[in-house]
């Protein structure tokens, strides 16, 4: 499809793709889509002020009503699913399979969210006092700014919007500036949602500004915003999150990651070979959660770097809206001279590299296009130890489990990981506390590809934050122990005896 039959369907105007002078290219051939207009920094406190005044009539909208909003924007989504997903396409190098199947994240967390929004438990607490009653409840919290990645321009975008929105939270979206028109045709599809709900959503409950890091900064520094999503690069994470927890704010950070998966010796290496592939050159290995570390049995590794330079070998590089193309382009100029370096630095600490070249026959010109890399590695070296946002798998060895797992965790990142193993020990072992250090952890699975239903984050330099499904929820809003006394009497805790 036409790169601007695409953006016709998802409803951008002549008007807001030539705006302004942020230039919009896509990554499939170069070429310049958009110039669209960004917001100033003298425009964030009147931002900022309309999620305030919209924040204090939404916390009094029932939750489960607020419910009701996360549904018809699910509603909206299925129907503008194809639409969506080709401009994902189009602007982030995705196949297609890849950009629908994001917009299918959009739909599943906003069920998710319509039923949580019956689902904000308190509990009940014992209380040592007779005659009282202790409880604790959960309170809208306030404006929600969200920082979104290239990556994923319009997932991540919907795992924080559908849950702060239920917990009574307005969003102000920051989109990456390298993808700023799947956020406003997302905002489009939202204003869809909003006419349909009613008059019950204030102006100000969901906002988009789009630019650079001036931005991000204004929102992270405002005393107004109480929580900060952000998604990027550990270095991103170490700028935003300081300035967030230093004013008391609430950051929730999802950075980087450098996902291992250990193969045994009992592994069922079809599987493995499968899970590798998939989890290390999908979305030419830019997911946070792609496969960068391959740490194999001895016994096995040369079998395993056999199979995998044959499944290599068959991969179709190229237009990620061909038929049968699974390796699109990498994002910029950027990402392609970072994976070159990356492989340089590779082969000066003794790495052997298969692939890694530039492709340019049966690919559209003007993007860049890069041969997916194994490098079978003679330790984990300096540079196995950097997440570099590109297709390159590196490849070390073992002999006993623990050394395994002590090479595994001997990174700064922890997001995602797994273990490819029959030996039900060693996966047991695996998914304890002395096993994988990451917030995810799977067992014959690769680590890229998660559900909804789970909270989706990491540890250490990935940020520590929780976003998604299970009970990340909690992130949005605050906690409050009440306590009732029903009493005639005004006993003290703990026996405290104050008689006046």
């Amino acid at each position: 499809m036409p790169h601007a039959s695409v953006l016709e369907a998802v409803g951008l105007t002549a008007r807001e793709l030539q705006a302004g002078a942020l230039a919009v290219r896509s990554p499939i051939d170069g070429a310049q889509v958009a110039s669209v207009r960004e917001t100033t920094l003298a425009e964030m406190p009147e931002v900022v002020a309309k999620s305030q005044a919209a924040f204090r009539a939404w916390r009094e909208t029932p939750a489960p009503r607020r419910g009701e909003l996360a549904r018809l924007l699910g509603e909206e989504l299925r129907a503008a699913k194809e639409a969506l997903g080709a401009l994902v396409t189009l602007e982030t190098g995705k196949i297609i399979s890849e950009g629908q199947g994001e917009v299918q994240e959009m739909i599943d967390i906003c069920d998710f969210a319509a039923g949580l929004s019956r689902q904000l438990y308190g509990r009940t607490i014992a209380s040592e006092r007779p005659g009282h009653r202790m409880s604790e409840t959960w309170h809208p919290m306030g404006p929600c700014g969200v920082i979104t990645a290239f990556n994923f321009p319009v997932a991540v975008w919907s795992w924080n919007a559908a849950l702060a929105l239920v917990c009574g939270d307005p969003v102000i979206w920051k989109p990456s500036e390298k993808t700023p028109l799947t956020a406003m045709a997302t905002m489009k599809i939202m204003e869809r949602a909003l006419a349909r709900f009613g008059h019950d959503a204030p102006d100000g409950l969901t906002q988009l500004v789009i630019g650079g890091a001036d931005l991000g900064d204004a929102l992270a520094s405002s005393r107004d915003v109480p929580i900060i999503s952000a998604t990027g690069s550990t270095r991103m994470g170490s700028i935003v999150g300081p300035k967030v927890t230093a004013r008391f704010g609430r950051p929730i950070l999802e950075l980087g990651g450098n996902n291992a998966m250990i193969v045994a010796p009992s592994a069922d290496l079809e599987l493995a070979v499968r899970a590798i592939v998939f989890s290390a050159v999908g979305t030419s290995g830019q997911r946070c959660t792609s496969l960068r570390r391959l740490i194999a049995h001895r016994s096995i590794r040369e079998e395993l770097l056999a199979r995998l330079a044959g499944a290599y070998s068959g991969l179709a590089i190229g237009d990620p809206r061909d038929e049968g193309v699974l390796v699109g382009p990498l994002i910029d100029q950027r990402a392609r001279d970072a994976m070159m370096q990356a492989l340089e630095k590779a082969r000066g600490e003794g790495g052997a590299v298969a692939g890694g070249e530039d492709v340019s026959a049966g690919v559209p010109s003007g993007g860049h296009y890069v041969r997916p890399a194994i490098v079978a590695m003679p330790a984990q070296t300096a540079t196995v130890t950097v997440e570099t946002f590109a297709p390159i798998l590196y490849v070390m060895h073992y002999e006993a489990f623990e050394e395994a797992i002590a090479l595994h965790n001997n990174v700064p990142q922890g997001l995602s990981s797994c273990i490819f193993t029959q030996d039900i020990r060693e996966a047991e072992c695996f998914l304890s506390a002395v096993g994988s250090d990451c917030g995810i952890a799977n067992v014959n699975i690769g680590p890229s590809g998660a559900e909804v239903g789970g909270a989706f984050g990491g540890e250490k330099e990935t940020g520590g934050g929780r976003e998604s499904g299970s009970d990340a929820w909690k992130g949005y809003m605050r906690r409050q122990t009440s306590t009732v006394n029903y009493s005639a009497a005004l006993p003290l805790a703990q026996g405290v005896k104050f008689d006046l």
